[in-house]
C-alpha cells in the first residue's frame, strides 16, 4: 500500500490538514469562477493545501496570490480527445495526494469522475459535486449526482435534484447558499470619488434619473427585450427613468446585442448599453433598482443578493433562486415570471414609497465557507 493509500485508508485525524482539488472549464469571469476562489482562499487561510485544475484565464494570479496551486488541463474542451485527459488526472490525484475532489462543471466532471473511479476505493478521495445550475436532464448532467456529497446552491437546485434524478439519496445533498461577503457589500458603502467622477463623466445621462439596472450576459435567456419593453412604459407613466444594461456580448451574442441596441434607438428610449465591467459594486449602490428577469429559473442569482446586501431595491421575477432570495430578503420585489406591468408597478411603488431594504444578509459568505470545509472534513474523516 502506497503512503497515499495509508493515509487514505486511515482517513483524517482531527486536525489533520487536507489537499482539495476543485476542478471546472476555466478561471475567467463567473459566478462559479468567483466561489471557486473564495473556497480556495478559505483552504489557505485554515492551514490546507488548494489545488485547481482548469484551462486557465485571467483569475489565476489571483488565485496563487493566496498561495493555492494551479494546474493547467483543457477540462472545459467537450470533445473525444478529452478524454485522454483522464489517465493524467489520476496520476495527479495519487501524486499531490488528494483528500477531496470537487467537480463544480459537468465536463470537467466527467473527467474527473472516470480518473477518480479508476482508482482503488481505498486510495482515493473523496468526491464531491456542486450543482450551479438548473441543467437539462439527461445523462450528461447526471454526472453532478454522482458525488458522495452533492451541494445544492439553493433549495430550488435541491428540488430540481430530487424531482428528476429519483435515484439520488436525499441523505446525499446538501443545501449551501451562495454568499456574498458582508465586507464588500454593506449598506453603507459609497463608491469612491473618483470612480463617481469618471462615470458621470462617462454616462452623464444617468445624471438625476432614476436608474434601472439589468446585470447579465446579453442572451435571450436573460430577458434584456422584457427591460427595455418595462423602461419603455416606466418613461410613458411620467417616471424620469434611465436603463441600464451591465453585460458583455462577446461571439455570437454581437449580433443579439446589436438587434437590442437597435430596437432601443428606434423606440428614442433612454437605454445605455455599459458592455462588460468589472466593478459592479460600484454601478449597483449608485443604481436606484435593480431587476432580475431570466425568463428561466435561476439555480441562486449572486447579483441580485449582492444588489440587495448594498441596500439596492430589487424587483425580479419570483422562481428559481431568485424569488427564494427575494422572499428572504425583498418579499416586495418579487412579481410573476413574465409579467412585464406587474416589474412596472412595483419599480413605481419603490419609487413614489420611497420603499427600503430592510433586510440584512441572511445568506453572508463566512456561512458558506464554513458549511463548505465542513463536508471536506467530515467526508475525510469518515
Amino acid at each position: 500500500m502506497t503512503t497515499f493509500q495509508q493515509r487514505r485508508h486511515g482517513g483524517a485525524t482531527k486536525g489533520q490538514k487536507l489537499c482539495v482539488a476543485q476542478i471546472l472549464p476555466a478561471l475567467q469571469e463567473g459566478g462559479v469562477e468567483r466561489g471557486t476562489l473564495e473556497i480556495s482562499e478559505a483552504l489557505t487561510r485554515s492551514g490546507h493545501r488548494s489545488l485547481v485544475i482548469s484551462a486557465g484565464g485571467g483569475m489565476v494570479e489571483t488565485l496563487r496570490s493566496h498561495g493555492a496551486d494551479h494546474v493547467q488541463m483543457p477540462v472545459g474542451d467537450k470533445s473525444l480527445w478529452s478524454f485522454r485527459l483522464v489517465p493524467e488526472l489520476r496520476r495527479l490525484l495519487v501524486e499531490a495526494q488528494v483528500d477531496i475532489l470537487h467537480a463544480r462543471s459537468r465536463f470537467p466532471a466527467w473527467l474527473a469522475f472516470l480518473a477518480w473511479r479508476g482508482l482503488p476505493p481505498l486510495g482515493r478521495p473523496r468526491f464531491v459535486t456542486t450543482v450551479h445550475g438548473l441543467y437539462s436532464v439527461n445523462a450528461y448532467s447526471a454526472v453532478m449526482t454522482r458525488g458522495e456529497r452533492v451541494i445544492a446552491v439553493s433549495k430550488a437546485v435541491r428540488r430540481y435534484l430530487l424531482d428528476n434524478y429519483r435515484r439520488l439519496d436525499p441523505e446525499r445533498i446538501e443545501v449551501i447558499h451562495r454568499g456574498v461577503d458582508d465586507a464588500v457589500f454593506y449598506p453603507e458603502y459609497r463608491p469612491h470619488p473618483d470612480w463617481t467622477s469618471r462615470w458621470t463623466s462617462v454616462y452623464p445621462a444617468l445624471t438625476g434619473r432614476v436608474v434601472v439596472t439589468l446585470a447579465g450576459r446579453l442572451t435571450r435567456l436573460k430577458g434584456h427585450e422584457d427591460f427595455i419593453e418595462i423602461i419603455s412604459r416606466l418613461s410613458g407613466e411620467g417616471l424620469p427613468v434611465h436603463g441600464l444594461v451591465v453585460g458583455g456580448d462577446m461571439g455570437k451574442r454581437r449580433r443579439y446585442a446589436a438587434s437590442l441596441k437597435a430596437a432601443v434607438a428606434r423606440r428614442g428610449l433612454p437605454v445605455t448599453f455599459a458592455g462588460r465591467r468589472s466593478d459592479l459594486r460600484d454601478i449597483f449602490a449608485t443604481t436606484d433598482v435593480v431587476v432580475s428577469l431570466s425568463r428561466k429559473p435561476e439555480s441562486f442569482g449572486r447579483t441580485v443578493l449582492e444588489a440587495l446586501a448594498l441596500g439596492v431595491p430589487v424587483v425580479g421575477y419570483d422562481h428559481g433562486g431568485v424569488g427564494e432570495i427575494l422572499e428572504a430578503c425583498f418579499p416586495q420585489g418579487a412579481v410573476p415570471p413574465g409579467d412585464l406591468q406587474a416589474v412596472v408597478n412595483a419599480i413605481l411603488h419603490i419609487q413614489t414609497q420611497n420603499i427600503k431594504v430592510q433586510t440584512r444578509n441572511p445568506f453572508p459568505l463566512d456561512r458558506m465557507l464554513e458549511a463548505t470545509l465542513r463536508i471536506y472534513e467530515k467526508l475525510s474523516a469518515a
